[in-house]
C-alpha cells in the first residue's frame, strides 16, 4: 500500500526509500526558499537537477548545499539564468536547453513573486501574472519537448487562486483597481489553469502536468508585503479560527513547504496528479467559487480546473506574448 502523508510531511518522508538516479529535473526558482529545498532533496535522493535562477550569484550561494549532497550522492547540480519577467530573457534560456539537447523527466515550476506593487514586466504585462504565468507559460511550452514521454511538469501555485479567476478582459489591470492579492490570485489561478490546459495538451505522449499549493511558509515570497502585515493577517485568521472552534494557523517548515512539490513530482501516480490540484501531498476536492475558506481550509475552486477557462487562458497567453505553441 502507498504511504499516506499530509500537511505536516516533509521532503524526506515524502522521499523515502525513492532512487532517483538517472531522473533529470528542470527547478525554477533555486535561489531562495523552496526551489532551494526542492533541487536538494532531489539531488539528494540522485536526480541530475538543472536550477533555473535570474540572479546566478544569489543563486549560488543559496544552493551551495544543494552542489554538496549532489556530490555525496553522485548527482549533479548546474545552473542556467533565466528572468522570467523578460520574455528575451526566457527565449534566450529555452533555445539554450534545446541547444543543449539534453531530456527532462520533470519539470517544476517553482519560482513566483507576491503581492507586489502595481508593476510591470519588461514586455508590459502586469508584473504577477507577468512573471508568475506568462514568463513560465512562454518557457515550458518553447522546451516542452524535451519532456520525456510520460514525464511530469509541477507548476507551483497557493490556495491565494481563490482570491481571484483570472481576468482574460483585463489582465493587465488597465480598467480594474489594482489590488496586490487580487492580482496574486489571478497569477496563481493561471499557474492552475496552464497546467490543466498543458495536461490536455500532453498527455497522449504520456506526459501530465499538476498544480500544487505548498502551504504558508515564511519566504522571500513575501518581501512586498509591509512589515507587519503578514503578522496581523496571520493574527486575525486565528481569531476567526478560534471564534470556530478550529485549531490556530502555523507556518510549514521549508521542507513541509517542498515536500507537495517533490510527491507531485516524482512519487504520486501520473493518472492521480494529472489535470489536478494538490495540497498537503494528496489531490485536493473542488470548492464552490462562493465557499467561504479560511486558510486552513483545503480545496480548489471550480473555476481553476475548469476546461474551457483553461483552454480561453492558453489561447489568451498565445496572444499577449504572441507565439502559438501547438
Amino acid at each position: 500500500m502507498a504511504a499516506k502523508f499530509g500537511a505536516n510531511s516533509t521532503t524526506e518522508e515524502v522521499l523515502a526509500g525513492v532512487d532517483l538516479k538517472g531522473k533529470r529535473v528542470l527547478v525554477t526558482g533555486v535561489s531562495a526558499g523552496l526551489g532551494v529545498e526542492t533541487a536538494r532533496a532531489l539531488v539528494a535522493h540522485g536526480a541530475d537537477v538543472v536550477g533555473a535562477a535570474r540572479d546566478l550569484e544569489k543563486a549560488r550561494r543559496a544552493t551551495s548545499e544543494v552542489s554538496k549532497a549532489a556530490a555525496a550522492a553522485g548527482a549533479s547540480f548546474e545552473l542556467v539564468e533565466v528572468d522570467l519577467a523578460s520574455l528575451e530573457s526566457v527565449r534566450a534560456a529555452a533555445d539554450k536547453l534545446i541547444d543543449d539537447g539534453r531530456l527532462f523527466d520533470v519539470i517544476i515550476a517553482n519560482a513566483g513573486v507576491m503581492a507586489t506593487p502595481l508593476g510591470k514586466t519588461k514586455d508590459g504585462f502586469e508584473t504577477q501574472f507577468g512573471t508568475n504565468h506568462l514568463g513560465h507559460f512562454v518557457f515550458v511550452n518553447r522546451i516542452a519537448k524535451l519532456i520525456k514521454n510520460g514525464g511530469r511538469l509541477v507548476n507551483l501555485s497557493s490556495s491565494g487562486h481563490r482570491f481571484s479567476n483570472v481576468d482574460l478582459n483585463d489582465p493587465n489591470f488597465e480598467t480594474t483597481p489594482y489590488q496586490p492579492f487580487v492580482a496574486y490570485g489571478r497569477s496563481k489561478t493561471a499557474n492552475i489553469l496552464f497546467a490543466v490546459e498543458f495536461d490536455r495538451h500532453h498527455h497522449n505522449r504520456g506526459v501530465r502536468a499538476t498544480a500544487v499549493h505548498p502551504g504558508g511558509i515564511q519566504t522571500e515570497l513575501a518581501r512586498h508585503m509591509d512589515p507587519g502585515s503578514l503578522e496581523q493577517m496571520v493574527d486575525q485568521i486565528n481569531q476567526q479560527a478560534a471564534a470556530a472552534g478550529k485549531e490556530s494557523f502555523q507556518f510549514k517548515s521549508v521542507p513541509q513547504g517542498a515536500a507537495t512539490s517533490v510527491w507531485a513530482a516524482v512519487v504520486a501516480a501520473a493518472e492521480e496528479v494529472g489535470g489536478r490540484y494538490c495540497e498537503n501531498c494528496h489531490v485536493s476536492e473542488v470548492v464552490a467559487d462562493d465557499a467561504t475558506l479560511g486558510l486552513l481550509d483545503e480545496g480548489v475552486r471550480g473555476y481553476a480546473l475548469d476546461l474551457e477557462n483553461a483552454k480561453a487562458l492558453w489561447k489568451k497567453s498565445e496572444e499577449l506574448v504572441g507565439e502559438t505553441f501547438a
